[in-house]
């Protein structure tokens, strides 16, 4: 009886938790001066970042995969994909966060070229043959990096050991 008891207040305790939690804030307004924009008036600094962005990341797939492992090398190898794929994960979180829709239509379509995707076949075949990980970058990269290699199978073991 007493086991019964435990069980009820503890479904009760977590209904009740659910019933009255806070609700997630709503996200922030769209500023005025935003709306109906897909972009601000210094987009063309950042299409250059992003090509600078392709070039780095397209040199760090380019080192020889022995090298791909341990030293300084291995080091050209993540830096030049974390670059990348943080600044990806970045503008798709926050365009839309200050262009609204027309932004989140904008950016998904900025990183979307045939460039882009050979990045991420090629992150994938690395991250396949055990070269890289998601937990190998910094957080914000690391969120992208692991959406680009969700359903792909580890089948090498590179850098193990």
């Amino acid at each position: 009886m007493r086991l019964f008891f435990i069980v009820w207040a503890l479904a009760i305790s977590l209904v009740a938790s659910w019933a009255f939690a806070p609700a997630a804030p709503p996200p922030p307004p769209i500023l005025e001066v935003n709306r109906g924009k897909a972009f601000g008036s210094n987009e063309y600094i950042t299409v250059e970042g992003r090509a600078s962005q392709r070039k780095d990341a397209f040199r760090a797939l380019d080192l020889p995969w022995a090298s791909r492992c341990a030293g300084e090398d291995r080091k050209r190898f993540i830096s030049g994909l974390n670059e990348y794929y943080y600044h990806r994960q970045n503008q798709t979180e926050r365009y839309p966060e200050t262009y609204g829709q027309l932004g989140a239509d904008y950016i998904a379509k900025q990183w979307s070229t045939t460039d882009d995707q050979r990045i991420d076949r090629l992150t994938q075949d690395a991250y396949a043959r055990g070269y890289l990980k998601p937990a190998d970058f910094e957080a914000v990269a690391a969120r992208m990096v692991a959406t680009v290699v969700k359903n792909e199978r580890v089948t090498g073991k590179a850098c193990a050991g």
